[in-house]
């Protein structure tokens, strides 16, 4: 990249006869202003932080997100000569985007929702006019649409089967449970009838669904609302196709009113899947006794239930995201009349399910707990079919070397978030069995209610052996890491002063921190080998469900004594892992909003899940960059325009990844003008491997050569962080680093106490990074740089003319 073209006087005019007349007195040029704008990563800090001064006040933004600086330097802009060697220092804070109180735990119970968005966002970079690439949203949108399904189908069955339909109706269950007295059929009440006790069992299950859709409403308004800042007219220039990035266009963080679409057809899908279960009942019980008015209106109703959910997939299928431009079509068919109609869909048929019938009772399951075994089968060929896209979409972009799993990210991660789905709904229902059950085991040969669905039992036996293939993993991993600190130990006295005296637990303990951290290029393996068990044993559990209709151990009675053990400690076994997993995740998230280093820990999957717009599930956690990307982008837009002064972006960890995607929605003159700095970065490491198609090498190479410059800050102890591996096009690299960590090997006259091993934190405690920072702030001369001016004067456009 060329030096910054300094300003050359123009040529003095050349002496004119006449009366000559004093020249004007010459002024000092003004100081050029530089901003530093900070954003920190997971797990937030303080302004005062951030900031090194307890003094700070808000600039822009309010309690959510915003801008500070030190007290002293609120008034910079009107007092420029003061930093004429020093950059105003400003922080911009988003913790609380992502933060709160205790009750945002209970976000983590919708982990599945975020993982399938997260799918949406991982398929290989093919150019975006493949087919391919509408095929596989699809997919993703389908899939995710299934596990709503499942949700509100574990929901019915809690309330409906295990509760109004099986416990209600044996008088051995209901007996000492006063909250279900009431419903007792030997009392004759009004409510004892089936029909009648599953309506009054709907309100659990249509609560759940209203709730996820008040949340995500509630979400919706506050994440999904910033609007991208304009482009200034004749200030962009085109780019090359093969470095285009979705990341650049004005519409990609603004999602709200495809949100709102899927918020509705998710909606809509859970009250249908809750109308069902109360018509399936009904109609079977009309068929069997023969009224054939009232089977009449249950054909009816179906055939309405039927409607509604093509239009349902209709509008599934149709909302596809709009990225080039903002979305504003209000559909307000989908929005707002699809809800409604079925909710009187279901209205109508709580008055058919509710009609009196003389005589009628409830044994056995539910009719159409069979819904299960359909929905696991459904999402298998989701899966298959997402695979077969993505091998295509992967071959079209030619496989770049260091992409996740080859292109197979996407479904992984699809089949992993089936499988949690899976265990939480499994994990309620086999628990709740178990205390409505009192003593007695349900499923078994001598239970007073048949329990869940012989699919969820199966599912929790296959749970044990895959948590032995994730531990096998694991210790393979434990292995690899004795492995590799035994080779790095041999390297890490040569990175100090040899006149140090070697100390080998130091060394041992340094080695061991570069393997660990290493183990972050090893996460494709786990993945890889979790879905492909998932993926045989899921297979399994649904082939013996469907074969035997028998739980598991009871359909081992006939074996071996050896397999008839094994198969009831395994269906026992897996039925508690199923439940302490919701416990556990709950345990989990109240912690990570307690403690700082467990939120650290456990925060660092979740902001990177919650980084991308709800484009497949609407029920997923809020998207924080759609608040974040904008602020940040306004924020830098706006102060160049003002101050026509230098600017340098300094991005920690996830916030790096926040700070590159507000210089892609710059316009290219603004963003010609700002430097970025990043440390402890993600952006190749984790999203460039495994959002290939948003932050590959074409993407990153291009927001290089848009911008003046780019710096990248790393260290081997980083577990999250790593280089960029770009080069420039002069020949200089973008990565500085590796860091030499820690700064001493020994006790020194400067460091009497041993230094600390830094990791991913607290980069600007090296050295270098005073000196990388200097070196970008010197490079940004005032106006756009010399490259930069020629390019653009050579487009048609160029410095502040173009605005």
């Amino acid at each position: 990249m060329e030096t910054a073209a300094t300003t050359t006087p123009p040529p003095a005019r050349a002496a004119q006869p006449g009366p000559q007349t004093e020249p004007p007195p010459t002024t000092a040029p003004q100081p050029q202003l530089a901003l530093e704008l900070l954003v920190h990563g997971v797990g937030g800090t303080t302004p005062q932080e951030m900031l090194g001064d307890p003094r700070v006040q808000r600039i822009t933004g309010d309690d959510t997100a915003a801008c500070y600086r030190r007290t002293d330097d609120v008034d910079a802009e009107q007092r420029p000569e003061d930093f004429r060697t020093r950059p105003v220092r400003e922080a911009y804070c988003w913790s609380n985007l992502t933060s709160g109180n205790g009750a945002r735990a209970l976000w983590l119970i919708l982990l599945p929702f975020m993982v399938a968005n997260l799918a949406h966002w991982m398929r290989p970079a093919a150019p975006p006019d493949h087919r391919g690439q509408r095929i596989y949203d699809l997919l993703v949108r389908l899939l995710a649409l299934s596990l709503t399904v499942l949700l509100a189908a574990a929901a019915c069955e809690v309330a409906l089967d295990l509760s109004a339909w099986q416990c209600a109706g044996t008088p051995v269950c209901v007996t000492g449970k006063s909250w279900l007295g009431f419903l007792n059929p030997a009392d004759g009440g009004w409510w004892s009838t089936p029909g009648r006790r599953l309506v009054l069992a709907c309100v659990l299950p249509l609560t759940v669904i209203g709730f996820l859709w008040w949340l995500s409403h509630r979400t919706w308004s506050a994440y999904e609302s910033a609007s991208p800042p304009p482009r200034r007219p004749g200030a962009s220039r085109s780019t090359p196709t093969h470095e285009r990035t979705a990341l650049g266009l004005d519409g990609f963080w603004y999602g709200r009113r495809l949100v709102a679409r899927l918020r509705a057809a998710h909606t809509t899908a859970g009250v249908l899947t809750v109308t069902a279960a109360l018509l399936v009942a009904s109609l079977r019980a009309d068929r069997r006794a023969g009224a054939g008015a009232l089977t009449a209106v249950g054909q009816t109703l179906s055939g309405l239930l039927l409607l509604l959910a093509a239009v349902t997939l209709i509008v599934v299928w149709r909302t596809a995201r709009s990225e080039a431009a903002r979305d504003e079509e209000s559909d307000r068919f989908a929005v707002r009349a699809l809800p409604y109609a079925a909710l009187a869909a279901f209205a109508l048929t709580a008055g058919y399910a509710g009609w009196a019938r003389p005589g009628a009772h409830s044994a056995g399951p539910l009719p159409g707990v069979a819904a299960f075994g359909g929905i696991a089968v459904c999402q298998g060929a989701l899966v298959l079919a997402l695979a077969v896209t993505a091998w295509f979409l992967q071959r079209a972009c030619h496989g770049e070397a260091r992409t996740a799993l080859r292109g197979m990210g996407g479904p992984a991660v699809a089949l992993l978030s089936c499988a949690v789905a899976g265990v939480l709904s499994g994990g309620v229902a086999q628990r709740f069995a178990d205390w409505i059950d009192g003593p007695a085991t349900p499923g078994q040969r001598h239970a007073p209610i048949p329990g869940p669905p012989v699919l969820l039992s199966w599912q929790a036996s296959v749970l044990p052996a895959l948590l032995l293939v994730v531990a096998v993993v694991v210790a393979l991993a434990g292995i690899r890491v004795l492995v590799v600190r035994k080779q790095v130990a041999e390297d890490v006295p040569g990175l100090y002063d040899p006149r140090e005296r070697p100390d080998v637990l130091r060394t041992e303990r340094i080695a061991g921190t570069i393997a660990r951290a290493g183990l972050t290029d090893a996460a494709p393996v786990l993945v890889a080998a979790i879905a492909a068990v998932t993926l045989v044993l899921g297979a399994g559990a649904v082939a013996g469900a469907w074969l035997t209709d028998l739980a598991p151990g009871r359909a081992a009675e006939g074996a071996a004594p050896f397999v008839h053990a094994a198969a009831e400690t395994a269906e026992a076994l897996g039925s508690w892992l199923m439940g302490a997993g919701v416990i556990l995740l709950l345990t989990m998230g109240r912690r990570a909003y307690r403690d700082h280093s467990a939120r650290r820990t456990i925060g660092i999957l979740w902001d990177v899940g919650t980084f991308w717009p709800r484009a497949a599930h609407p029920f997923a956690p809020p998207c924080y960059a759609e608040r974040a990307v904008p602020d940040l982008t306004w924020r830098m837009a706006t102060w160049t325009e003002q101050c026509d002064g230098r600017l340098v972006i300094s991005g920690h960890s996830q916030g790096s990844v926040l700070a590159a995607a507000a210089v892609w929605q710059l316009d290219l003159v603004t963003r010609s003008r700002v430097a970025l700095l990043t440390y402890g970065s993600p952006l190749e490491r984790l999203y460039g491997r495994w959002f290939p198609a948003y932050f590959g090498p074409p993407a990153l190479t291009g927001l290089h050569r848009e911008m003046d410059d780019w710096r990248n800050l790393w260290r081997f102890t980083d577990p999250i962080g790593g280089p960029i591996r770009l080069t420039t096009e002069d020949g200089r690299a973008v990565d500085e680093g590796p860091l030499r960590d820690p700064l001493s090997f020994g006790r020194t006259l400067q460091n009497p106490l041993p230094a600390q091993i830094l990791g991913h934190g607290d980069y600007q405690a090296d050295p270098v990074f005073d000196r990388v920072r200097a070196d970008l702030l010197a490079r940004l001369e005032p106006g756009i740089p010399g490259s930069r001016t020629n390019e653009a004067a050579s487009q048609g456009s160029s410095g502040r003319s173009s605005a």
